[in-house]
């Protein structure tokens, strides 16, 4: 169906073929959760879901937008990036008020987009529309951006005109990303590592709970703070501190006493998981699974005890999975309180996995369990 469709509604839409069409991928964290905006590694890839832009320059300054899944249109001004009552749209706009801000000239521009990124199930439906524009329009326009500029510009998007203080993650993951490889990002400065992970018995597989709880965005922000008032208590008792990364166990158990319990396990948490991404790149190297899979386990309980940011749901996906000797790992993935667990699972016992969650979720939620089998992929290209 993509892109095929999007390029025929396109030529539907605006009697032309489009210049380009740009694929823009979600993506899956295997592991190193909530330590994007606390200076620590995540370990992402870029998947086989995704979102396609079919686009052409114009000749004035206005940008006729298309959203193909969402049977909806709008058009809006270069010249004018003011929010649109399409709440879609702020995503597309807020690359735009971001290439002005950087000084970039380019004109107006028909689009149609639309993919198979799965709506709320963590997986970054919004980086994609995000890295898929400023791709798209760098192309079109020639504004020589680099890629990291392009990750910059769409972080931002959504920082500022949509308003959701995310970190870099997903938009580097969406454009960084590389067919059966994960990356192993530091958030403190940028620099990465591409870790093959060749899967040749093992899916991934993403369990959706089918649950958006509304907690999200005011616990995100929420445990920012936290993070915030943990590490400024510990800098206070060791100067040398500057981030996360400066901190172990040992500098918490003394500054554990000027602690809030809360503040404490929030701190506890990032220190581990920060240690645990390093320990799984190195189990990655070594060809190690059963390892990479145990610190799964042991995020996803750090997730759900000292973070506090799982869900009932997700515990329960999660729980199904730790006697069955198929399952590698499994942990809830992304922001919390609703979306997927990530599964990694032998291939040969998949659908009786599949078949044993769905009997179990049904039963326990009297919920449909909806799931994707993904592939790792490169990030945002040209189709």
């Amino acid at each position: 169906m993509y892109p095929e469709s999007i390029i025929k509604k396109f030529v539907d839409t605006f009697s032309a073929e489009p210049t380009i069409t740009v694929r823009a991928p979600g993506r899956i964290n295997l592991i190193g959760e909530h330590t994007d905006y606390n200076d620590g590694y995540v370990l992402p890839a870029s998947i086989d879901k995704a979102i396609y832009f079919s686009i052409s320059p114009r000749a004035d300054k206005e940008c006729h937008v298309v959203a193909f899944d969402l049977d909806s249109a709008t058009v809006f001004s270069v010249d004018n990036p003011v929010a649109s009552e399409y709440s879609w749209c702020n995503y597309l706009i807020g690359v735009v008020d971001e290439l002005q801000k950087a000084g970039k000239q380019f004109g107006g521009f028909n689009l149609v987009f639309g993919g198979d990124i799965p709506l709320g199930a963590g997986v970054s439906s919004s980086a994609a529309v995000e890295t898929g524009l400023s791709f798209a329009i760098n192309y079109i326009y020639e504004l020589g951006l680099s890629t990291l500029q392009m990750v910059q510009i769409s972080k931002a998007a959504e920082n500022n005109f949509v308003g959701v203080n995310c970190g870099i993650m997903d938009q580097f993951a969406s454009m960084f990303g590389k067919k059966d490889s994960v990356i192993r990002l530091d958030c403190r400065d940028l620099s990465y590592q591409y870790f093959p992970i060749a899967l040749p018995e093992h899916a991934v597989v993403l369990c959706n709970t089918g649950v958006k709880h509304s907690l999200g965005d005011s616990e995100y922000n929420t445990r920012r703070l936290e993070c915030e008032e943990g590490l400024g208590l510990i800098a206070t008792h060791f100067p040398e501190v500057k981030s996360w990364r400066d901190v172990s166990f040992d500098m918490l158990a003394q500054v554990q006493a000027s602690m809030t319990d809360v503040v404490y396990r929030r701190a506890k948490y990032v220190i581990g998981e920060i240690e645990r991404v390093e320990v799984a790149c190195e189990a990655l190297s070594q060809y190690d699974l059963a390892t990479f899979g145990q610190k799964m386990y042991e995020t996803h309980h750090g997730l759900q005890h000292d973070y506090e940011v799982s869900c009932p749901e997700l515990d329960f996906l999660v729980d199904q999975t730790k006697d069955n000797p198929a399952v590698i790992g499994s942990r809830m993935m992304g922001g919390g309180f609703g979306g997927c667990t990530v599964n990694i699972v032998e291939k040969a016992q998949l659908d009786a996995l599949i078949a044993q969650l769905t009997e179990a979720y049904q039963k326990e939620y009297n919920r449909e369990l909806v799931y994707y089998v993904v592939a790792l992929t490169n990030g945002t290209e040209l189709v």
